[in-house]
């Protein structure tokens, strides 16, 4: 689907989904840099950084999210903090 097709798209500029809705589900101890969710009309998800609220945003299905938070639950994504000191990961 191209961006001309349908007017939510991936890498789209968040600002442009609007500011209210967005949530900070993963916040931690990280200074404020935190993932940002919000869920659209049709069901997918749009993903932000925090830090960059009118930079692009990833555009997921219910299915994705789902496959990815599964994932994390399982272990499948523990390498991507391999090192880094304990309670920032």
């Amino acid at each position: 689907m191209s961006s001309t097709d349908d007017p939510v798209y991936n890498g789209m500029p968040a600002r442009d989904l609007g500011e209210s809705g967005w949530e900070r589900p993963w916040s931690g101890p990280n200074g404020g840099q935190c993932v940002e969710t919000k869920r659209l009309a049709d069901g997918r998800v749009a993903v932000r950084q925090s830090t960059d609220p009118s930079g692009p945003a990833l555009i997921y299905t219910p299915e994705e999210i789902g496959a990815f938070v599964r994932g994390v639950k399982q272990g499948m994504a523990d390498h991507l903090t391999a090192g880094l000191p304990k309670g920032t990961g």
